[in-house]
């Protein structure tokens, strides 16, 4: 079987980019992927974002109401089977949980071993630890979702992301991983062999990052990573290192705002850790472990990278240039002779069971069932509406003419009126009846509205002379027999207006002229670097501080190695300020 994690950077823009859910997952070609920072909150969780034919999926999602991180993290895992129920399949889990905690899932769904007992007591440890406010904070950013396939426990993990000023968030990564630890040694205590895959946002070595400084390997994040590997004393193995020990330069992640991808400057933060022995009966006698006896392969599928082959560099045009994807790619794990399971059925987390999910489709008749009656109401509404319009437009016997009053204020609220009619009008257009309508009852529509907006039009502008000297409100009467000289004079009207207001060309060209301008100003402004000689490119900085929203010039080249004279130079300047301090 393969196992694929992969950060997706929102699953809205990849579905956008691959065309549907399924042709994603069937893109990566795995019986288990788990996606991280998919950015959906529980409230968006619909069927055309995750459900796909063939597969089972689990979700856990930012629960935050804050704003500011609406949409953020969040972390799925979705399954190939063939079916749901009564399967003997190792990809579809017997039992899946959100979180670690154990607190946003009641006690009899939690994944356990056989030892219930330990395992609680070791979760009444964290209680005691931390308080229930502290426990589900680190829960409710949609950061895991733990699926048991019987033969081993799969943590699909996003870990938090903390700057080194930012105390806050590293306290918040501090417990989260140590929470986590707890976790996987409750349940490697009981014999259980587990799979931790995901981005955990640390990269252990400086083999693993492209811009390692002497005390990279110092940081307190990358030295609790490396005390869980077995070389140093834990139990866990670093697959992809176990694999491929001496290889370089393998990275997972590159910068998005700095082309990095370009010159491949980035850190492999995306992996995938395993635990615990192999399912041989021998598995006690040397050289069988799980990776020797079952993991076939683990790889960096780059093929998924934003940046390919042949793209335009970014400082001959390239960074116009909108690059579809990640700014992650995957990382896959093989597995060899993994025997099925006892037959089960998807587990209650499965989002087949969500209530928005599965209440959408079953509504789908009935909301379809709403949009026509609605229909029916609007194509009367719009028949009356018409039959009115042309009583008033037309004239008739017992209403032989009609009064109209042009003043500043009452015309521009009779014009709006009269907008807000014709845009009801447009809208009702759109219904499925509009579209087999004649043309030639839609040519003596448009005739009638084009009218319509003509006397709106005329209102408005001699209301708009008047208002200069004139009273206010003046009123004139109007008999059909006399619609010649009414439309006649109303066009004279609209000349002597349009004669004192110069037109939409002359402000379009203005403004060109202007634009082109100021344009040049910031051309001729703009400094070069001094490794190429190139324009810069202009950047704002968006970090809380002294220095926030100053504006900075760097070389436009792409991130990369220092050795390497085609990228980037490291060219800095502040933008020079032209305001004035008053005393």
């Amino acid at each position: 079987m393969k196992i694929v994690t992969y950060n997706i950077n929102g699953l809205r823009p990849r579905i956008s980019q691959f065309g549907s859910l399924r042709k994603l997952l069937d893109s990566l070609d795995a019986d288990i992927i788990c996606f991280q920072e998919t950015k959906i909150s529980k409230p968006e969780l619909r069927a055309d974002l995750v459900r796909a034919e063939g597969y089972e999926s689990f979700f856990s999602c930012n629960r935050n109401f804050d704003k500011s991180r609406a949409g953020y993290s969040g972390v799925a895992t979705f399954c190939r089977v063939k079916s749901a129920f009564s399967t003997d399949e190792v990809a579809l889990p017997v039992a899946a949980e959100e979180g670690i905690t154990g607190l946003l899932e009641s006690y009899s769904n939690r994944v356990m071993g056989s030892q219930k007992d330990e395992c609680s007591s070791a979760f009444e440890g964290l209680e005691e630890e931390f308080s229930r406010e502290e426990l589900l904070k680190v829960d409710n950013e949609g950061r895991c979702v733990i699926t048991d396939h019987s033969h081993f426990v799969l943590f699909n993990v996003y870990g938090p992301r903390a700057d080194c000023d930012d105390t806050e968030r590293i306290q918040f990564k501090l417990t989260f991983f140590k929470i986590l630890q707890r976790r996987w040694e409750c349940l490697l205590h009981q014999g259980r062999r587990i799979f931790v895959v995901g981005d955990l946002n640390i990269a252990p070595t400086a083999t693993d990052r492209c811009d390692a400084g002497p005390d990279f390997e110092k940081n307190e994040f990358r030295t609790w990573f490396r005390s869980l590997l077995v070389e140093n004393g834990g139990q866990f193995v670093d697959v992809f290192r176990a694999k491929h020990p001496g290889r370089r330069e393998a990275y997972t992640c590159w910068p998005t705002n700095t082309g990095a991808e370009e010159f491949n400057f980035g850190a492999r933060i995306d992996h995938i850790l395993s635990a615990g022995s192999c399912l041989h009966k021998e598995s006690g006698q040397e050289g069988h472990n799980f990776i020797s006896c079952h993991v076939k392969e683990c790889e960096i599928l780059i093929q998924f990278k934003r940046w390919k082959p042949g793209n335009t560099p970014r400082w001959k045009g390239g960074r116009s240039i909108k690059l579809e994807g990640s700014d992650h790619v995957p990382v896959c794990m093989s597995l060899e002779e993994i025997p099925n399971v006892l037959k089960h059925s998807s587990p209650s987390l499965s989002t087949r069971y969500c209530p928005q999910v599965y209440g959408y489709q079953q509504t789908l008749v009935s909301m379809l069932m709403k949009t026509r009656s609605a229909e029916k109401v609007k194509n009367s509404e719009e028949s009356s509406s018409f039959s009115e319009a042309d009583d008033c437009s037309e004239g008739s016997a017992s209403q032989p003419s009609c009064s109209v009053t042009l003043g500043l204020g009452s015309n521009l609220a009779k014009a709006g009126s009269q907008m807000e009619t014709r845009k009801k009008a447009r809208q009702s257009q759109l219904s499925l009846k509009s579209f087999f309508q004649n043309s030639s009852s839609y040519s003596e529509t448009s005739q009638r509205t084009s009218n319509e907006i003509k006397l709106s039009q005329t209102d408005v502008s001699t209301s708009f002379c008047y208002s200069k000297g004139s009273p206010a409100h003046v009123e004139e009467n109007c008999n059909p027999k006399d619609g010649v000289s009414d439309v006649s004079a109303s066009s004279q009207v609209d000349n002597e207006f349009d004669g004192c207001q110069p037109s939409t060309k002359e402000k379009s060209n203005v403004a060109l002229l202007e634009w082109q301008r100021i344009q040049q100003l910031m051309q001729n402004s703009i400094p070069l670097c001094k490794g190429h000689n190139e324009p810069c490119v202009a950047r704002v900085v968006k970090k809380a501080g002294p220095n926030l929203g100053r504006r900075f010039y760097v070389c436009a080249r792409a991130e990369g190695p220092a050795s390497n004279p085609e990228a980037n130079c490291g060219y800095f300047k502040w933008a020079v300020s032209n305001s004035k301090c008053k005393g």
